[in-house]
């Protein structure tokens, strides 16, 4: 299963490896990722892989905890989910 990771927030030292390493942590492989700092807002966006469809809530809330200390936040949704929203 795929899903969208994005984190918003002001930069900072650490972000993406924070996030890479959550990723990793919960053995979630990155397919593809873009970053851009904007002023001082950092914006990043993946497209990862999950394992399995039953890791995606642990994923979720682990991605989310992980931002807030590292001071961004963090929105995962699930690829068809995402895609459907984009074709409206």
């Amino acid at each position: 299963m795929q899903a969208v990771v994005t984190a918003v927030g002001k930069d900072n030292t650490g972000i993406v490896a924070g996030i890479a390493n959550c990723l990793a942590a919960h053995e979630a492989n990155i397919l593809d990722l873009s970053q851009t700092i904007m002023g001082t807002t950092f914006t990043m966006s993946m497209l990862v892989e999950i394992s399995a469809d039953e890791a995606f809530n642990d994923l979720h809330q682990a991605l989310k905890d992980a931002g807030s200390k590292l001071g961004v936040t963090v929105h995962v949704q699930r690829e068809e989910l995402f895609d459907s929203m984009a074709r409206v």
